[in-house]
């Protein structure tokens, strides 16, 4: 279990970047009263705001602004919150329930989702583009590196693999080498950015910046691999989603690879990487190396 020293800083996180995103959020009115209520189900619904916890945690490890920080991880979040909108839909994973309430789509309708996920998309843009007091090549990269993360060389490329895997048997037979690529883009895009977010604010050295970059690549690969070790063996009430998809689907997964027990060795290995790679932070940085333990003991 994670210890309270990660607990308490996570749910800091929760209440703070929520009250950030129902201010954004109120600036999604303009449109249909209920088009609005779809946008404000798909991002408040719950959830334990783990990667905007990142962004915030890495810009106190580097003495970046606070307040900048949250608005940093409430464009991210909702960049995260528009992809499970999409991946729920009928066309994509066809998912029914999320964090334990039906999906966008399922509360609402299919087009109203699609454009519940967009608004939050163009969102996290305009979040970052309204920045204060920051400086404005920073601004520029922290913009550019989301909209990597987040595209085709990111997770919208990886969820095409998934989905190429999962509708068309493509490829045949994954190797090892094409699942850490998908889950690198899908999952572990967004959770690095979310790592890199803090020293790029802060103004730090690129080393650092690499350092932070080599524990996101670690982090998000070690949350695949509990996503995909839960989805064999949670629980849906648990979970808060549906469970036994991945098998069902025919996807590509570490698990569906080498089995349960050693998709466990290696997430305590993937686990320890990203443990070491904070090794030049010293003591700084213990709540990230929590952050990694709670990765990888998640129950949901």
């Amino acid at each position: 279990m994670a210890s309270a020293s990660f607990d308490a800083p996570l749910k800091a996180t929760q209440g703070a970047v929520e009250a950030n995103l129902a201010l954004w959020l109120d600036r999604t009115r303009g449109g249909p009263a209920r088009f609005h209520d779809a946008v404000v189900h798909a991002v408040m619904g719950g959830g334990k705001r783990f990667r905007p916890f990142l962004v915030i945690e890495t810009a106190t490890l580097f003495g970046g602004h606070r307040g900048t920080a949250i608005d940093i991880a409430a464009a991210l979040e909702c960049v995260h919150c528009y992809s499970l909108v999409h991946d729920d839909l009928p066309a994509m994973d066809n998912d029914t329930t999320r964090r334990g309430q039906p999906t966008v789509w399922t509360a609402f309708d299919e087009w109203t989702a699609i454009l519940a996920g967009d608004a939050l998309l163009t969102l996290a843009f305009e979040i970052l583009g309204s920045l204060d007091g920051i400086d404005p090549r920073a601004q520029v990269r922290l913009i550019r590196e989301l909209a990597r993360a987040a595209g085709p060389a990111g997770m919208v490329g990886g969820q095409a693999f998934d989905l190429a895997a999962d509708k068309r048997g493509e490829p045949a037979a994954p190797t090892l080498d094409h699942i850490r690529r998908l889950q690198a883009m899908k999952t572990g895009a967004l959770i690095r950015y979310a790592c890199i977010a803090g020293p790029i604010l802060a103004g730090r050295p690129e080393t650092e910046v690499q350092a932070l970059a080599d524990y996101g690549d670690h982090l998000g690969f070690a949350f695949q691999i509990a996503d995909d070790l839960l989805d064999a063996t949670g629980d849906a009430a648990t979970v808060g989603k549906a469970v036994g998809k991945d098998a069902a689907a025919g996807k590509a997964t570490l698990v569906s690879l080498i089995g349960i027990e050693q998709a466990r060795v290696a997430l305590a290995a993937v686990e320890a990487a990203a443990i070491a790679a904070l090794a030049p932070f010293g003591a700084k940085a213990a709540v990230l190396c929590d952050a990694a333990r709670f990765v990888a003991r998640r129950s949901s």
